[in-house]
């Protein structure tokens, strides 16, 4: 009769364990596109760490480096990781056996004058000493502490690469921000140059005037493009300083160094980044995408809560015990007769709790929910940020190609209209325009270099990094 119900026990412990089980967690099915629409048919491929190199700009790595170095906003992120790793290890303890060691000494005096008579020679005052070895141990039948390990390593991953992303995400505004601030200096000179070319044009003009070769229409209308060249001018500075200040805050200076120190930059020199993205590239690369993949482990962390809280319905079984020695003298602690020790077994078995546990469990499904569908919206917002960087990489392009075609041919037409000025064939009023079309070109063209070089770092943002060395096979989505 013991055996069969030791049996019985073993049997009921073991389909109780099945199903407390949560569910399995599969990747949700999704349908990838087959190929980049926008893709160039020509393009580089993009190294995994370093892919801000790309450029082919020393000072531009430097300064990438210093902002890995100091920057606040990822020394945020790797405090949080450094927290999720710490975190997943008090996770991994609650599995194992607890011990330690516990000494107590007192000293206690009773009544000799109670109403329980003592008997003669018993001393009111005593001694007493203590020291035990404590073990204290959780069965683990329904996995809710492996369920509650697994989740906080999911979510130590989802950290990991939250950091990532904050990573890619510093050197592409790095990035952007340095060939900003080259191109608002390049701005500025031209600015500066049309305007001292202008002013110089002014001062003639004012000796012509004097001497009754123009009218005051004419040399109004030159004092007035002087004046507009020099209300262009401060903004355009106004822009450079705030843009040299925020990089600087991306560089991690400190307030000190944002005010007295400028950032070092090369002159710029007019050269084109080589696009990026080869035309096979393959969609599931947005899969190791570090957001993408965050989201994906915040979903595995969901789907293993739900076991421990279906755990939470069953026994919970506890091991306990101490070995020691207790002794009235310190002399005896470790004596033979001084020896103490315990075992125990404890279960508890939740019986009512108001419908708490089963409102736990359908919150927790909930929370599952949610993070598929915030899984399935980074999915989304990832594609769509890919496929809108190539578009704009290849326009980008475009726009600058024909930016520098209108500055080169306004060069020419500022000299034409000059000559014909001179020769008395035109007014001042073609050359005026002349110069004013070629300004505003420069300013876009310099606008438009900017875009293109943006357009390199917002593609390799979208698609979360560098790709050098990746296939499909190698993928996340290949391994499961």
């Amino acid at each position: 009769m013991n055996n069969k119900f030791l049996f019985l026990n073993v049997f009921l412990t073991v389909l109780l364990g099945g199903c407390a089980t949560g569910p399995a967690y599969e990747r949700p099915a999704t349908e990838l596109p087959d190929a980049w629409q926008a893709a160039p048919a020509q393009g580089q491929v993009i190294p995994g760490e370093r892919w801000w190199t790309l450029y082919g700009d020393a000072t531009l790595d430097r300064l990438v480096t210093e902002a890995l170095d100091h920057n606040q906003d990822l020394a945020l992120a790797t405090a949080r990781l450094d927290e999720a790793r710490a975190l997943a290890r008090v996770a991994d303890a609650q599995q194992m056996p607890s011990v330690d060691a516990g000494f107590q000494r007192d000293r206690t005096r009773i009544s000799g004058a109670s109403a329980t008579p003592l008997p003669a020679g018993t001393p009111l005052e005593r001694n007493n000493y203590r020291g035990q070895l404590n073990v204290a141990y959780e069965l683990d039948l329904w996995g809710r502490l492996s369920s509650t390990a697994k989740a906080a390593h999911a979510e130590l991953l989802a950290t990991t690469a939250a950091r990532e992303t904050v990573r890619i995400a510093l050197t592409t505004d790095v990035a952007q921000s340095y060939y900003a601030l080259i191109a608002l200096d390049a701005q500025v000179a031209a600015t500066r140059k049309s305007l001292a070319l202008r002013t110089d044009n002014l001062r003639l003009q004012r000796v012509r005037a004097d001497a009754g070769l123009i009218n005051d229409f004419a040399l109004r209308q030159l004092e007035a493009e002087v004046a507009a060249a020099q209300a262009q001018l401060p903004a355009l500075e106004r822009r450079r300083t705030s843009e040299e200040l925020s990089l600087g805050v991306l560089l991690g200076r400190s307030p000190r160094a944002l005010i007295n120190d400028a950032v070092v930059r090369d002159a710029e020199r007019g050269a084109l980044a080589t696009p990026v993205v080869p035309a096979d590239l393959p969609s599931t690369l947005l899969l190791r995408r570090p957001d993408v993949a965050a989201a994906e482990q915040r979903l595995i962390a969901a789907n293993a809560r739900i076991s421990a809280a279906r755990a939470a319905l069953f026994p919970r079984i506890g091991l306990s015990g101490f070995l020691g020695s207790e002794s009235a003298e310190l002399a005896n602690l470790f004596s033979g007769p001084a020896r103490i020790w315990q075992l125990g077994f404890a279960l508890a078995q939740p019986i009512f709790q108001g419908g708490r546990l089963f409102g736990e469990i359908e919150a927790v499904k909930a929370r599952e929910r949610q993070a598929l569908a915030q899984y399935q919206k980074t999915l989304q917002t990832a594609f769509r940020e890919t496929h809108d960087s190539l578009v704009a990489q290849a326009k980008a392009r475009e726009i600058f190609d024909a930016e520098n075609t209108r500055a080169r041919a306004l060069v020419e037409s500022l000299r034409l209209a000059r000559i014909r000025y001179e020769n008395g064939l035109t007014s001042q009023l073609e050359v005026l325009d002349a110069e004013r079309n070629l300004l505003s070109a420069e300013l876009n063209r310099s606008d438009a270099l900017r875009a293109q070089r943006a357009a390199i770092a917002d593609v390799v943002k979208a698609v979360g990094g560098g790709w050098e060395g990746f296939s499909s096979a190698a993928s996340p989505a290949a391994k499961r």
